[in-house]
């Protein structure tokens, strides 16, 4: 339970909600309690609220991707103004410098714009207050350490919004979120590789990544974008499916295709997996019932990825019962759940991390 002094005057906060839950963005920001909000972006929105916590402790904090304290606010056209990359690198320099970041990046606003003018404000912009500001200690987004505070900021045509906090409370290494994976190409074998990329770059919020060699079970894996991504990060995958993965994958090193049904898959005895991926559709209770069964078969301190997948949310109570009965389901069968997200190849769906308990 969150508790705030009453005392307390109203923080600004930067929140980002998915544009999938906009129609309910209301409800989950009134949730955090939020005094009046502005919209800032495609899916941001600035709020005051004297519970900043509820925003990353509350049941409906997975409907926020990413969150900030806004401790610097320039409300104004940067493409209009002059000299508006020096002014800004100045005034960070003043404000943030002394409070000694692990490290400063900047994003956009407007993410998925079109517009390169921003994205090459925000590189410029950072190059600058890179050179004025004492030497920080991660130079690029994995050298951060999860817990300790880094300099985030958000640039485009409402201005510049800055805050320090770590990223694995802002629940996101990146401003504004997780990395972005563009798969679009023509040769990709499906958009889910972008997913389970930018699931696994989300966990080194929580964990080191998983050692090469290790050995992924992953249910329901047809086409095989989600296969094709593991392999290609050097990883094992046995894979199953009622359908055949793209041929593309025939032969490929570290892979296992089983033609089965998840439901009735039986490992051979003496086989154990380091992980476990489940993107399947379907009821998620039933989804859920295939990760316990074969739970059996990871090793103490496997890790599993699994997409939570809701009926269309329209309100935020329903998504939220279904979610505690997911992970009561879990933890019944010694997986604990010590992350979740909403990712940008989500839609009425969040990727749940779990981890099976030690022996």
């Amino acid at each position: 339970m969150v508790v705030t002094p009453a005392h307390l005057p109203p923080q600004p906060w930067l929140v980002r909600i998915p544009e999938i839950f906009e129609g309910i963005a209301e409800d989950i920001l009134r949730r955090f309690g939020a005094q009046g909000c502005t919209r800032l972006g495609q899916d941001f929105y600035s709020i005051k609220t004297t519970t900043p916590g509820l925003i990353r402790d509350s049941e409906v904090a997975k409907f926020a991707r990413w969150n900030l304290p806004l401790e610097h606010s320039w409300p104004c056209n940067p493409q209009k103004m002059d000299g508006f990359i020096e002014k800004a690198a100045q005034t960070l320099l003043k404000k943030f410098g002394a409070r000694q970041p692990q490290g400063l990046f900047i994003g956009l606003l407007h993410p998925t714009s079109p517009d390169k003018y921003y994205k090459g404000l925000a590189s410029n912009l950072r190059g600058r207050v890179l050179q004025v500001f004492p030497k920080l200690a991660a130079g690029s987004v994995e050298e951060q350490q999860p817990e300790r505070e880094t300099l985030f900021c958000l640039v485009g045509k409402e201005g510049l919004f800055c805050g320090l906090q770590s990223p694995r409370a802002c629940n996101g290494l990146y401003p504004g979120g997780s990395k972005y994976i563009d798969q679009d190409a023509p040769d990709v074998i499906s958009r889910a590789g972008a997913k389970i990329a930018e699931a696994l770059h989300y966990l080194l919020l929580h964990r080191p990544p998983l050692p090469t060699g290790s050995h992924w079970i992953e249910l329901g894996a047809c086409p095989g974008g989600m296969t094709s991504e593991l392999l290609a990060r050097d990883q094992r995958v046995t894979a199953i499916d009622r359908a055949p993965l793209d041929r593309r994958l025939d032969g490929r090193p570290g892979l296992k295709f089983f033609l089965a049904d998840v439901g009735t898959f039986e490992p051979r005895p003496g086989t154990s997996y380091e992980a476990m991926l489940n993107d399947m559709n379907g009821p998620p209770e039933e989804s859920m019932a295939h990760v316990i069964r074969l739970s059996r078969f990871l090793k103490p301190g496997g890790l599993v990825v699994f997409t939570l997948k809701v009926p269309r949310i329209e309100e935020v109570s329903g998504p939220c019962a279904l979610f505690r009965e997911i992970v009561a389901m879990a933890r019944s069968a010694g997986l604990r759940l010590f992350a979740q997200t909403h990712l940008t190849y989500n839609r009425h769906e969040f990727t749940l991390f779990l981890e099976k308990a030690a022996a």
